[in-house]
């Protein structure tokens, strides 16, 4: 069995000490660039990789960072995710995931247990009902997806520019008669910036404004579309893709070819179902990426708290 090389080992095949080594594994910018360049070659040569524990006490960082997502379910945050851990993995970090359920007392909870554990920061995806201002002691080591809050890092995804983006593409192609399957109101991004954004539509180009907001869930989005839907409408906007399988379900069963359906998400599920369903891709993925790249900024550089709006992608 080859044993598993030490910085000792490394040091001594590079001619340096071991505190040359650790500085070089540190990027510390002060190392003579000919010295580093003989370690980086050895450590390359031996494929050698610094336990993580001891990177932990030599930098006084746990390389962890918890991320709280609030639906384990969710095809949507777990895109986001994947981002995140992208990120944090070619930095050399570790995640820790946990559930909120859309429960303030869980995120609590998530936290206490997440500052035990000593993790460098956190990823939460908040929520409504979500309490924000005693997130202020996380000031510096905390990003926001989804709700944006004063002098705490956020990122969100651009809901209203996804909905002006299809409403766009359906006027352009001659639609005049377009429905809204939304999220009730109380939820303040997917909810109500995506009807904000239909109903100015509506009030911009003098179309007939007609809506409806449920739950988040597929039978939502059927028997939203069945009480809604007229025999003029030529269109119908969902305001998640989740919806806009319901919905698409239900135009199958009535046979109504002439309707344009489109969805929030660019869910591969729905293409793969309903491949005539457009659906438009908010940028979850990239919104994870972002707020990765925050936290390391501020972890690491002591970086200033910002709010960023992930640019979403075309139909």
């Amino acid at each position: 069995m080859t044993k598993r090389l030490t910085i000792l080992d490394i040091a001594r095949l590079s001619g340096v000490g071991k505190s040359t080594v650790s500085r070089v594994l540190n990027q510390d910018p002060n190392v003579n660039p000919q010295t580093r360049d003989r370690v980086e070659a050895v450590i390359r040569e031996h494929g050698f990789e610094p336990s993580k524990s001891a990177r932990a006490m030599r930098t006084n960082s746990a390389r962890l960072v918890g991320i709280i997502v609030s639906r384990l379910d969710s095809a949507s945050e777990n895109r986001a995710v994947r981002g995140m851990l992208e990120v944090l993995y070619a930095r050399g970090y570790d995640a820790m995931l946990m559930e909120s359920e859309f429960d303030p007392a869980k995120v609590d909870e998530h936290l206490a247990l997440l500052a035990r554990r000593g993790v460098d920061g956190v990823i939460l995806f908040a929520f409504s009902s979500l309490e924000l201002e005693h997130l202020r002691a996380w000031q510096d080591k905390l990003i926001l997806m989804a709700r944006d809050w004063p002098q705490i890092s956020s990122v969100c995804y651009d809901d209203q520019g996804a909905i002006r983006q299809i409403l766009e593409k359906l006027y352009a192609a001659g639609r005049r008669q377009i429905d809204f399957i939304g999220v009730d109101q109380s939820d303040a991004t997917t909810g109500a910036l995506r009807l904000q954004a239909y109903q100015q539509f509506c009030a911009e180009h003098q179309l007939p404004c007609r809506y409806l907001t449920g739950s988040l869930d597929v039978q939502s989005g059927y028997d939203l579309t069945a009480k809604l839907l007229t025999p003029a409408t030529d269109a119908v906007v969902c305001a998640t893709d989740t919806l806009a399988m319901g919905a698409a379900k239900y135009l199958q069963e009535q046979q109504r070819h002439d309707v344009q359906l489109t969805g929030v998400g660019n869910n591969p599920l729905l293409h793969f179902l309903f491949p005539q369903v457009l659906s438009v891709d908010p940028g979850y993925k990239q919104a994870g990426r972002l707020a990765a790249e925050q936290l390391l900024l501020q972890l690491e550089q002591q970086a200033e708290p910002c709010a960023q709006i992930a640019p979403s992608h075309d139909l």
